[in-house]
């Protein structure tokens, strides 16, 4: 399957929560780039469906983005894709500098 994303994406496990239409999940981001991440929970979601994620990041402190929802699979999560203000944009890239890139 040819690759969608238009961003490098870093693989990471960070500790989330996420709220959809419906209500508020716990969750984990397995991978992030500037255009999206991976959402691994069991809630469910539909496709194009807007989503508010908060990540925990490193600091401590919450990075709150929104999106909607670009890909589910039943069971494991979703990927995202962002709508991010330039100031989102550049906690995201401080994100994906500093945090550390898991191996599997």
């Amino acid at each position: 399957m040819p690759e969608r994303r238009s961003s490098q994406r870093k693989k990471v496990l960070l500790e989330a929560k996420w709220e959809s239409m419906s209500r508020g999940h716990e969750a984990r981001v397995d991978d992030v780039s500037l255009g999206g991440c991976f959402v691994n929970t069991y809630g469910h979601v539909e496709l194009n469906e807007p989503v508010e994620l908060q990540i925990l990041l490193p600091s401590g402190d919450w990075l709150a983005l929104r999106g909607k929802v670009a890909s589910y699979q039943p069971g494991v999560g979703f990927g995202m894709s962002f709508n991010l203000t330039y100031r989102e944009k550049k906690a995201v890239e401080n994100l994906i500098a500093s945090a550390v890139e898991r191996s599997i």
